[in-house]
């Protein structure tokens, strides 16, 4: 069954993720006049493949309540008046500089808007990562919406993120994370106070 959207969503961005033995379809729905998106996931297994079923598909609306994000990776808050940026991804820890990589990296620009004789891109980010170890089987994807106010003057930066893992790849994310918790590697700053996580399927 497809998905069902409103009139607010008028671009969309298919990616298509090699998993195991198949694929995953990914697909990104968005409006050009808000940071609001939606995902859409699709397997695409031969029939007599079973491993799908084993594959775990999380939502985040909040990069903070995300185990992967808060283990590997820096994330960037700034607010003042002319902008307002939650959760954009800043880097990899250098911790971890051996243990994920990047699957891509990709900019789509929807417009570009003059503010205060400056020219401003309204833009969608893609960042791709896998961890090392279980290349094939775990992908988190984190999209970053650029949306640029004119009545305003000012730029919102939001993000969120979907995870595809295998059990496998779970039970090491969950090993890293313990890690970086005893050792000190995470801070102690305050979460934002959304749902952490959402569950798409268990496809």
């Amino acid at each position: 069954m497809g998905l069902t959207l409103g009139k607010s969503f008028d671009r969309n961005y298919n990616i298509r993720i090699p998993f195991l033995n198949g694929f995953y379809n990914i697909g990104i729905f968005l409006s050009k006049k808000s940071t609001f998106l939606l995902f859409s996931v699709d397997p695409d297994f031969s029939a007599e493949i079973e491993h799908k079923r084993n594959v775990k598909i999380n939502m985040f609306k909040n990069l903070e309540s995300s185990k992967f994000c808060e283990t590997f990776l820096k994330l960037h808050n700034f607010r003042k008046n002319n902008l307002d940026i939650v959760n954009q991804f800043n880097n990899i820890k250098p911790d971890y500089y051996q243990d994920i990589s990047f699957l891509f990296n990709e900019t789509i620009s929807l417009s570009k808007i003059e503010v205060d004789g400056k020219d401003l891109f309204d833009v969608l980010n893609i960042y791709a990562f896998t961890m090392n170890s279980y290349i094939g089987e775990f992908v988190f994807i984190i999209t970053e919406r650029h949306n640029i106010v004119k009545k305003l003057n000012k730029k919102i930066v939001r993000t969120s993120g979907i995870q595809l893992s295998t059990t496998a790849s779970l039970e090491m994310l969950n090993d890293f994370h313990k890690e970086s918790l005893t050792s000190g590697k995470v801070g102690l700053e305050p979460k934002f106070e959304t749902d952490e996580v959402i569950n798409l399927a268990d496809a």
